[in-house]
């Protein structure tokens, strides 16, 4: 299968997954099975979907990207022509990023990528165009993605002192300017947007490679740096820049975690950081933990989950253990929720044992009642989203992060699925039944183990295609309205 197919069933699977425009009314059924019907008359056959949705472009299908988009364009609301045209730019971005890839990978496997990097080899399991970042040229994808595994040097800018917002770390961290400025890390794509605002110095210093998101960059094993960029993923709308108060919901956010967490659960320290107001010009480290770290989304890249046996034997289960019985404690005692998906988890190896760790966690969601009722002080959250009683608010987001990307995504890609199933199945029923009755319990029960269907989130609809006005979304990453078969069920 060619790049192109391969990203045009991606799509359309998309696209039909969350029926934007009601693409769900072009499937037909008869005799000769189920069937799509494109722009211009020509019918894709569609086959039955294992994950997520119940049907997905058949594997014998050798789609043209052109055509999905024409389809796109006619079941498309004219209030959304922006938003098509934006994907449209996104879909051609990411078809660029994985022929570049491929044409590049033998001189990228010659480095000996680091497993953030490798990480970046494995698409997002629900998002076409993962790849896409809209405004970057194949020369600066080359010199800054992680699927390249490139190093390369930071720029630094003098920022007068008097621009630092309340919480910043001292101003001197990185060396001191005087003259009443401080120094900044500038990532090299964001230096034209920061020279607008403060004065780019001459020179470079600290040679770093990116991780998996692109924006944190690695400066040693246990350390790394979170940076703005002026590009978006997962959404037009998933703007890659720093806005002010994320890092101290972030950091607020760590110390309530740090509190909640299991002896074998581990919280990267994000309480050094700095900020402006200027969403180009913010910066925050990440101290690791000492050990091997391997990034949750790296287990499905090519030969990580063998290497991981020679160090620790079957890590999934593992794994799977440790991630449902923390996450299903948190929501039933706490009513907490992380946005920890398989980017935001890792695992960490060291003294012969195996620990979760879990980063970036200013999107989760807290009951301020529960978190109270068990005597737990509610984080004073500047971004008011964070914080909600509802339970099924608190289920949705548990649904699609911890169950779908952190676990689901994860097992189902490296097992059969009979057996993915039966231990992503048995896992969280155990995790549930320390719980026993309580309502919580029985709630996230029904809405996972004994669910008809499984609640699903719209990214392509609420990042790129429809504005926050059109599809009502408070939170382009927590817009649900689509939903699957449970997988969890028994045949």
């Amino acid at each position: 299968m060619t790049r192109e197919a391969y990203l045009a069933a991606r799509v359309l699977d998309a696209l039909l997954r969350e029926d934007y425009g009601r693409l769900s009314s072009r499937v037909t059924r008869s005799k000769d099975g189920v069937a799509l019907v494109l722009a211009g008359g020509g019918r894709v056959r569609l086959a039955p979907g294992t994950l997520f949705q119940d049907f997905v472009v058949a594997p014998e299908e050798r789609l043209d990207l052109g055509a999905v988009l024409g389809t796109l364009a006619e079941v498309a609301d004219p209030a959304d022509a922006r938003g098509v045209a934006a994907f449209s730019e996104e879909c051609a971005a990411a078809l660029a990023a994985l022929e570049l890839h491929d044409a590049h990978l033998p001189e990228v496997l010659a480095r000996r990528p680091s497993y953030e990097s490798r990480a970046a080899f494995v698409d997002h399991p629900v998002y076409p165009t993962s790849r896409a970042r809209p405004g970057l040229t194949a020369g600066e994808l080359l010199a800054y993605a992680p699927e390249f595994a490139p190093s390369f040097e930071l720029r630094w800018a003098a920022v007068p002192r008097g621009m630092l917002v309340p919480g910043s770390a001292r101003a001197a961290f990185w060396g001191d300017l005087g003259a009443g400025e401080a120094l900044f890390p500038v990532h090299p794509l964001a230096v034209d947007e920061v020279r607008k605002v403060a004065r780019i110095l001459d020179g470079e210093r600290l040679r770093v490679r990116p991780t998996l998101s692109m924006r944190t960059v690695e400066i040693d094993s246990c350390t790394h740096l979170k940076l703005p960029l002026p590009t978006s993923t997962l959404g037009a709308r998933n703007r890659r820049t720093i806005k002010p108060g994320t890092l101290h919901d972030g950091a607020r956010a760590e110390l309530l975690l740090r509190e909640l967490a299991d002896p074998d659960v581990l919280v990267a320290d994000e309480q050094t950081f700095a900020h402006t107001g200027h969403e180009f010009l913010a910066w925050m480290v990440r101290r690791l933990p000492a050990g091997r770290i391997v990034p949750v989304a790296a287990l499905n890249a090519p030969g990580v989950l063998a290497e991981l046996r020679d160090v620790l034997g079957d890590v999934l289960p593992a794994y799977l253990r440790i991630l449902l019985r923390w996450n299903v404690r948190l929501f039933v005692r706490y009513g907490v929720a992380l946005e920890a998906h398989q980017q935001n988890l890792s695992l960490v190896f060291a003294d012969g044992g195996m620990k979760l760790l879990v980063k970036d966690n200013d999107g989760l969601l807290a009951s301020p009642a529960r978190l109270a009722a068990a005597g737990v002080a509610v984080p004073d959250f500047a971004d008011e989203r964070m914080l909600t009683d509802d339970p099924h608010a608190l289920a949705d987001m548990f649904v699609t992060i911890t169950l779908h990307l952190a676990a689901a995504a994860v097992v189902f890609g490296a097992l059969p699925h009979a057996e993915a199933a039966a231990l992503l199945r048995d896992t969280l029923s155990d995790a549930l039944a320390e719980h026993g009755d309580d309502p919580m319990a029985r709630l996230l029960r029904a809405r996972t183990l004994d669910a008809a269907r499984l609640t699903g989130k719209s990214m392509i609809t609420a990042g790129t295609l429809m504005t926050k006005e059109r599809s009502g979304a408070r939170d382009v990453n927590k817009f649900y309205g689509t939903s699957g078969p449970n997988y969890l069920r028994r045949a």
